[in-house]
């Protein structure tokens, strides 16, 4: 490991623990930050309404002063009862085609993402995923946490443990196998992130507005690097905030993951073109294994500074 990332691992690791709420909210206060919590959702009923109580009845109902601002669910195109349970629980519930109608929206997390900037309004935008079961506001406290008390910090990744079934630490495989080796080979200045793929982050607008968006699976690899060459690896850091768990992907799904963060890494280290960009995999069917040919996400957001309805907006 570089010793630049063995003193950004002392200086810019930390736990939830290290931050305490009222801690938190003087200095919200005493600055006037705003924060805007995001959920992108897509078929989450399951879910998404006990994340939106815990953030609503401890980080804005149950304080003298709130953590969060702005708590809004953006529904992808469920086809469940994700909206519904959502607003119930107290969530503004934005549907993603009703942001920025002008571009018709692309499949995938990371155009929802990309959208949000335009659908809210504080200085600090918090990701969290919504399929996350046993929620703890500390994902979101913990990494709002450093933003609020350490100004030239930037970016700021949650890092948790990933449980897969009754195996502790057996979860992200897809981090193991592709993009952990991607970042120590190609941007070993990342190596220290735990979570380089989790969707648990917080970051200022000001960085999040200046960045590119890929529009599927490989947002979180691409806002990583992209903001390691922006702001540089001291803006950027990562606090523990336990456990997590959520739904897993089968390993099909894992392996158009895989490859959508692979084309991400490659568009940026050559801002080249893929000769083909599909992936091929094999399912088996009544008379022996048939192939499955699926699209790998090839396009990119511009960063929303570019965005004319955007501009506007900030003037006004």
């Amino acid at each position: 490991m570089l010793e630049e990332v063995e003193r950004w691992l002392a200086d810019r690791s930390w736990s939830a623990a290290d931050r305490p709420l009222d801690q938190l909210l003087d200095r919200k206060r005493a600055a006037g930050t705003t924060v805007s919590v995001v959920l992108p959702a897509l078929d989450e009923e399951a879910t998404v309404g006990a994340i939106v109580e815990v953030i609503r009845r401890e980080l804005i109902e149950g304080l003298p002063f709130p953590l969060v601002d702005e708590l809004i669910v953006i529904d992808s195109g469920s086809t469940d009862r994700t909206a519904e349970v959502a607003a119930k629980a107290g969530a503004r519930v934005v549907h993603r085609d009703e942001i920025l109608p002008r571009l018709p929206a692309l499949p995938g997390k990371g155009e929802v993402l990309w959208r949000s900037l335009l659908a809210t309004s504080g200085d600090i935008v918090c990701f969290v995923d919504a399929d996350l079961r046993d929620f703890s506001s500390a994902f979101v406290s913990g990494i709002v946490g450093p933003l609020l008390t350490e100004p030239d910090v930037q970016f700021v990744k949650a890092m948790y443990d990933r449980p897969l079934g009754d195996a502790p630490g057996q979860g992200g495989r897809v981090t193991e196998l592709v993009a952990r080796p991607l970042l120590n080979l190609h941007w070993p200045q990342l190596a220290g992130f735990v979570q380089p793929l989790g969707g648990e982050y917080a970051v200022r607008r000001s960085l999040l507005e200046r960045l590119p968006f890929p529009v599927g699976y490989g947002v979180e690899l691409g806002l990583l690097v992209d903001a390691l060459h922006t702001v540089g690896l001291n803006a950027l850091a990562q606090v523990d905030v336990g456990v997590r768990v959520h739904r897993h992907q089968d390993g099909q799904a894992l392996g158009r993951m895989a490859a959508a963060i692979y084309r991400t890494a490659l568009l940026r280290l050559s801002r080249g073109h893929l000769v083909r960009p599909e992936l091929t995999q094999f399912e088996r069917g009544p008379e022996g294994f048939v192939p499955r040919t699926y699209a790998v996400d090839t396009e990119e957001r511009p960063p929303m500074l570019d965005i004319k309805e955007y501009a506007l907006r900030r003037v006004a």
